[in-house]
This record gives C-alpha cells, structure tokens and sequence, in this order.
C-alpha cells in the first residue's frame, strides 16, 4: 500500500451506477486444478511464506481499458437483494470465530500475501480481500496458486486448514481499468484441506467447509461514514515511511476508530472512499476486513470494508490513516455472485 502527503476535501460520496456489473474470474475450478495448487502450497513452502512480499496496489497508469477473456461479465444480482445485510455466522461447533487470516498466491514468478477474511455466505466459501489481492488490472489477469490460510501459525501452521480459490467476483471497474473505489474481491473456495504426514510425505485431508470450521462476518452495506466506529484488522509487515518496521506480519492487529469520509488521489482513480484515522497499518494489512459490531468475546460482526490504501496524511515518520472502498448496494452484487456459485464436493 502506497502513502499520500495530502488529502483533498471530500464532497460526498457518489451512487453507484445501476449499469455497473460483477465480472467473474476463474481460480482452481476442478479438484486436478485443487491438486495442483496445494501440491505448491506444501508444509515447507508454508513455512517460509511469510518471507514473501506484501501485496501492494499497483500504479494505474497505462492499464488497458477493457477487460480480458480472463474476467467475464456474469447476470446482474437484484439490487433489492444486494442491499439486504447478512448475518455473521459462528463456526458450526460453535466457540469463538477465527474468520481473519492470509491470503498467499504468486502474480507471475513471486509469490506474495496479504490480509482477508471469511464472510456468512449461503455457499459457507466466500473469502473478502482486497481487488489487488486477487487480481492485476495492470495485467488484467487473476493470481495464481491462490490460498486462504485462516488464523494461520508464526511458522506455517494451519490450525484450521487451506482453502484454494475457485473463483474471484469483483466489479468491472476494478478488473478492467484499477478504479479504486472497487478495490475489493470476494473469493469463492473449495473445501479446505490439512497436510497430515503419510509414509515419508504428506497426504491433503478434508475438513470441510470454511464457514463451519471458522464462521463468518456478517456484511453492512450503505453505511454513512461519519456515523459508526469500525475496527480494521490486518497483519502488517512493510517499511514505514521513516525506514522502521514496527510490524512482523505474524501478528493480526486492529485499529479501532470513526469513520470518516474523503476524496482522494485522482490519479488512482479514486473519487470516494472511506478514512479510519490514526492508524499505522503498512504493507501487509490490505485486504484484512473492516468490522462494525465487533464482539471480542465472540470474534464477529459485520464487514463494511477492506483496508485497499495507507496514508501519510502529516509527511512524517510514519503512516497514520488507512482507506477502504465505500461498501455498497453495487459490493452487495459482487459479494452475492460469490456466495451463489457451487464448488466440487471433494477435492482430496
């Protein structure tokens, strides 16, 4: 995530066009496709995944203004539909959630990661990040080898199982031209599996569905910043501005505060979004969720953002804000394609 030395003044947040469509883009969608990546995701690869880089949005400058065959409009959601709020679910044993944790995938021949979050779905597989998490407009391709590790362990654990992309529903704008008032996906995954040691290798075992091993966030959309606090979560890891490095990324942190609302950054192609400030998330951290409601007893509440921006609003040492996309009736489209689609009943 990149800084800005100033912000402009925001004049308000505008409606989302009712023309404005979800574009689909293809994972792992057949349980050979399943093999294949978690063959690469092996326990020692795991172990040194942290090592890797942050994700961090890239520049917007010379992205081609139509998608690729790689993203494909898909039918319109009822906008009455999208609008509706979703419940947050706990796990299916019940106990605390643990919906928050890394996503890992490569965009061509290095690997990268970033923050994420389970979200309630009617298909209990919908994991919500950051759009550059997911996918390069620049190259306008998805990423590959793409995973999702809830609550995952300082050195490679995966206490609650791996769960590979199927596939990724963003908007439009996102896919086709970087527009980060859409920097947001919503990723459908497979059954998650663990390795379990077997004759001198490994074997994948089922263990089910993500939303029943860790449940999920709920969803508030239209919600009027200025008007609600809201805690962002991420585990940051990169520089800050002053050359420091006050974070590992091995640890989910929280920033709990008002949201405000801003313009921003023209030159990203940003004209509306959402502030929570002070906040000192660095590289590492986008696409961790941002919850209103949280409960620290029960780990829930509802999603209304993703940390997409970081911010050093005073040009000092370090970051101070971090910046969200507004979370709309037309996010509710692209979240309910998500929930909808089916993945196979087995993949191990």
């Amino acid at each position: 995530m990149l800084p800005a030395l100033t912000l402009s003044t925001f004049t308000g947040i505008a409606h989302a066009a009712p023309a404005s469509k979800v574009y689909a883009a293809p994972l792992a969608k057949t349980a050979a496709d399943v093999q294949r990546v978690a063959e690469y995701w092996k326990p020692d690869r795991l172990k040194k995944a942290d090592s890797f880089n942050p994700a961090t949005p890239g520049t917007s400058e010379n992205v081609a203004a139509t998608t690729t065959a790689s993203a494909a409009p898909v039918a319109a959601v009822r906008r009455s539909l999208a609008a509706q709020s979703v419940n947050a679910v706990p796990p299916r044993k019940g106990g605390a959630a643990a919906t928050m944790g890394k996503v890992f995938f490569r965009f061509g021949d290095k690997e990268y990661w970033c923050s994420a979050s389970s979200v309630a779905a009617r298909n209990r597989s919908v994991v919500a990040t950051a759009g550059h998490c997911a996918y390069d407009s620049r190259q306008a391709k998805p990423a590959d080898y793409w995973i999702f590790v809830p609550n995952p362990g300082p050195n490679g654990e995966t206490p609650y199982g791996i769960y590979v992309g199927s596939s990724i529903s963003l908007h439009e704008d996102w896919s086709g031209r970087a527009d980060y008032d859409y920097d947001y996906a919503f990723v459908t995954v497979h059954r998650g599996f663990t390795w379990t040691a077997k004759d001198g290798g490994y074997v994948m075992q089922d263990v089910g569905r993500l939303q029943d091993n860790v449940g999920g966030l709920g969803m508030a959309l239209n919600k009027k910043p200025g008007t609600y606090t809201s805690a962002a979560f991420g585990y940051p890891a990169g520089v800050q501005p002053d050359g420091s490095t006050p974070f590992n990324g091995k640890k989910l942190m929280k920033c709990r505060e008002r949201t405000t609302r801003f313009t921003v950054a023209p030159s990203r192609d940003l004209q509306k979004g959402v502030e929570l400030a002070p906040c000192d998330f660095s590289p590492g951290a986008s696409g961790g969720p941002w919850v209103i409601g949280y409960d620290d007893t029960r780990r829930l509440g509802s999603l209304n953002g993703v940390n997409s921006l970081t911010w050093n609003r005073d040009a000092k040492g370090g970051y101070d804000a971090v910046s969200s996309p507004y979370f709309d009736t037309t996010t509710g489209e692209v979240y309910r394609h998500a929930a909808g689609l089916t993945t196979p009943a087995n993949v191990t």
